[in-house]
Order: C-alpha cells, then structure tokens, then sequence
C-alpha cells in the first residue's frame, strides 16, 4: 500500500489506468510522515529494548522500500525527551522570527522562478531550471560528488539534495548555495531506511 505512493511524491499526480482510459488527476501534497525505530519502540534504549535488537529496527523500518524512502527529502531523527528538559526554558527563535524567514524565502522562490511555467517553488525545479538555480562551485562539486559515492545517492537523491541544499540558502539569505547550506541538506539524508 505504501508503494502506491511513489507516483504521487514524484510527479504531484495520480493515473487512474482502466481498460479504456487513464485519468490523470492532479494531487500536490506534503507528506509528513513518522515511525518508530522499532515494532516496540526502545531500540535506542539498552535498558528497555527487547531481545531482537538491532534486527527489530531493521525488519520494523524494512517495510518502508529505498525507492521509498528515496522520495522523502528530509529524514529526522527524534530523539526521546528527557523528563529534566520536559520543563526547561523554550529556547531558539520564536515562531514569528521563523514566519518571516520562511515568508523572504518564498518571495526569492516567487522572483527566481517567474515566468517558469509549472515551477512555483525549489521542489518543482528540474532539467535546465535546477541546474541554472542549484549551481555549484568547484568546493560544492567536490563535495556533492564525495557524498554521491559515501551515501550511494541515486540521481533523484542527489537532485532533491540540490534543491533542499537551495531552499536552505534561501532561508540564510544567500545568493548561492554555500558548503555548509550542502552539508546540511545532506545530513538530512543519512537518517532513516534506505
């Protein structure tokens, strides 16, 4: 059931394939999805996890396929909370320091891409489009190539670590996508299946 999802994620629509007719109905959407590590919930916990671990996490996140997974941009992964954090301070920027970061990066992507028909955001940018907005240096190159091969990036991976990478530029106020923009996006690669 999960894998009917692939289309969508990909390509913003569903085809509906009968013996006459395929429909094709669009279906934009933002998928946000979350699992535990494990069928009981503890793997990271030596004290609490139960007896088939690692092979529980494994099997448990299994069911979700690379092809999958490959589809998500941002993997994160949420540490439990520790009951003495639970009534700490709130730190970090507020929400509304957050809105108006968001609110000049969207403009940037509005201005970037008008008269682009069909691309409204970094997400919708491919072929010519991704290469003129997600222009690399020799550094970011070297970099991208380096973590291609570590991270073993399939061409859609290393695509949407391009336009995370500009998205994250974007919300920096940056002209260009930098190295540390680059290692951010790809840290959002390296957790979860797949």
């Amino acid at each position: 059931m999960l894998e009917t999802l692939r289309q969508p994620i990909e390509t913003g629509d569903v085809v509906i394939a009968r013996a006459n007719a395929h429909i094709r109905y669009p279906c934009k959407f933002l998928l946000v999805a979350a699992a535990n590590p494990c069928k009981c919930g503890y793997l990271p916990d030596p004290a609490r996890a139960c007896a088939r671990v690692p092979e529980c996490g494994a099997d448990y996140l299994g069911r979700i396929s690379g092809p999958l997974m490959d589809r998500f941009d941002l993997r994160v992964e949420v540490p439990p909370v520790a009951f003495a954090d639970l009534d700490a301070a709130p730190g970090g920027e507020s929400s509304a320091t957050v809105a108006a970061r968001v609110a000049a990066a969207r403009k940037v992507q509005d201005d970037r891409f008008a008269g682009h028909d069909g691309v409204r955001q970094n997400a919708d940018a491919t072929g010519a489009v991704l290469d003129a907005c997600c222009a690399l240096d020799a550094e970011g190159r070297r970099m991208m190539t380096a973590a291609a091969d570590r991270l073993g990036l399939s061409a859609r991976g290393y695509h949407r670590v391009l336009r995370v990478a500009r998205t994250i530029a974007d919300l920096d106020g940056a002209d260009a996508i930098a190295a540390p923009h680059l290692a951010e996006a790809l840290s959002f690669r390296l957790t979860g299946v797949g």
